[in-house]
């Protein structure tokens, strides 16, 4: 079964979240949540999904896909994963680390087992070795919020929805303090601060969150691989450290559990390799001793990738989920939670039915 092509598309998908919308990535501030999905055609006539990391990075990760990786996969033997992204690893190595040449590979990675499932009639979590499970808790991963008032309103709405964690996206104590007293202490509440602080800013801040209950403090750190500073937070902030999403490749997971530097390690299925490089990291940070929460904040198939893969697991953990409700979802039920869960795919391969017709209506460009 051989590649025929590979197509990346820009959907630009409208949405609200009951508040004043931030600007995602790098940009201005922007009406729509962005999903960069990438469609994989074969001669025989099955198709696969995948989706790469865009927001800010669409600009260099859609000519990434276009002119570097679908090239080299052209003619390729689509069942042939391992085979095929080696390749590409070894012919890319200088854009391989991190970056948008990754995050192609990650879209192409997912998109062959997409492809694998179908001809095999087995759903990705299956392929993967997992027992089965027919739904994963969520947690609301909330967007940037400009208020403790408004933070404390949109958490409480989040748990009056089913959801039993809550993210924040938030730097500051007092908006912790606000989002804790309105869910209470019963709610699992994290901090994803996005590389906020040098260290020395990160250990106060952490100190000022620690009677919140913070299940963890995550990417407290700028540049994001600092591990020895990250070491050095977790023994004096009194807070559990998560990070992974800025992580390069399989062996920064490596690098990271030998310098201790976080409780969580939080792999990107979109940034890392696609499915391929983050079950690797899954397993490498079980073998270290660090609890795996992969990152996916995402409302194409990054999303279900990662459900399959949080299914998979032996460890029972909860899955990312951008919190807010969209105006057009090209993948219809797949991505919406109930009570607190997401569906967990029983059909072949990643077991989704895209609307292209909707996908088309709000493609970008």
């Amino acid at each position: 079964m051989k590649i025929t092509r590979v197509e990346p598309i820009l959907a630009r998908l409208p949405y609200e979240h009951g508040a004043p919308k931030p600007a995602l990535g790098m940009g201005p501030q922007r009406a729509t949540m962005d999903a960069l999905f990438v469609k994989v055609e074969t001669d025989e006539g099955v198709t696969g999904w995948g989706e790469a990391f865009g927001f800010a990075t669409v600009p260099v990760t859609v000519p990434a896909i276009r002119d570097v990786i679908a090239p080299l996969a052209f003619g390729r033997d689509a069942l042939d994963i391992a085979g095929l992204t080696g390749d590409l690893k070894r012919r890319l190595q200088n854009m391989m680390h991190g970056g948008p040449a990754r995050f192609a590979l990650s879209a192409l990675d997912t998109a062959l087992w997409d492809i694998a499932g179908k001809v095999q009639g087995k759903p990705v979590w299956g392929l993967l070795g997992g027992k089965g499970r027919e739904r994963v808790p969520a947690y609301a991963s909330l967007l940037r919020l400009p208020t403790p008032d408004t933070c404390a309103e949109i958490a409480a709405t989040a748990v009056a929805r089913g959801y039993r964690h809550v993210k924040l996206h938030q730097k500051t104590a007092d908006m912790v303090a606000a989002a804790r007293a309105a869910i209470g202490p019963d709610i699992s509440l994290m901090v994803d601060t996005n590389c906020a602080w040098g260290l020395r800013e990160a250990i106060t801040n952490a100190r000022a969150m620690r009677p919140f209950d913070l299940t963890w403090l995550e990417e407290p750190i700028t540049p994001p691989d600092d591990y020895d500073a990250l070491a050095l937070l977790r023994r004096e902030g009194g807070v559990p450290i998560a990070i992974g999403e800025n992580l390069g490749n399989p062996n920064d997971a490596k690098w990271m559990a030998r310098a201790h530097a976080a409780d969580y390690v939080q792999p990107s299925v979109v940034k890392h390799g696609g499915i391929s490089d983050v079950w690797k990291m899954v397993n490498e940070a079980r073998s270290a001793g660090i609890r795996c929460v992969p990152h996916s904040p995402f409302v194409g198939p990054g999303l279900i990738a990662t459900i399959h893969i949080v299914a998979a697991m032996e460890e029972d953990i909860f899955c990312e989920h951008r919190y807010c409700d969209l105006g057009a979802n090209p993948l219809g039920d797949a991505v919406l939670q109930r009570d607190g869960f997401l569906a967990v795919p029983q059909g072949p391969g990643l077991g989704i039915e895209v609307d292209e017709a909707l996908l088309e209506r709000y493609r970008a460009g």
